[in-house]
């Protein structure tokens, strides 16, 4: 019984991470899913947040996605990125500037695509500022 699968995350820019894993959970449009080994197949749509990758070694890998699609075969997964960016990479300083940027276009949109897509990167930015506290040690 294999009590390992493999993972992969990938973004339009690079392969964010690739190995084994005892589990992983990531942010369905439903609520978040939980994939084990042996996990019967599934296609769904993710949304922005924390994909968590258990690691064999007992470490846990913390990937940010800005939505994308998640593939599982009974060894495998596959999480296709819109945007992937590795936990230690993120900066909550510059993820914060951001929200608060959206934010202003949001209010300044002219038109309901503008605030649309101002909407849209605030909430992005949102769940990654949630991730990055995720993160952060417990004090």
């Amino acid at each position: 019984m294999a009590h390992t699968l493999h993972v992969d995350v990938v973004s339009a820019e690079a392969l964010i991470f690739s190995g084994e894993a005892e589990f992983v959970v990531l942010p369905g449009e439903s609520g978040e899913l939980g994939i084990y080994p042996r996990h019967a197949p599934l296609l769904t749509r993710i949304k922005p947040g924390a994909v968590r990758i258990k690691r064999p070694d007992g470490e846990e890998e913390l990937v940010f996605v800005a939505g994308g699609i998640l593939e599982v075969q009974p060894k495998g997964v596959t999480v296709l990125a819109d945007t992937a960016i590795r936990g230690h990479d993120l900066d909550e300083a510059k993820a914060t500037e951001a929200q608060q940027r959206a934010k202003e276009a949001m209010a300044n949109a002219k038109s309901d695509l503008d605030f649309a897509k101002a909407q849209s990167e605030f909430a992005v930015m949102a769940a990654q500022i949630a991730a990055i506290r995720r993160l952060r040690p417990k004090k």
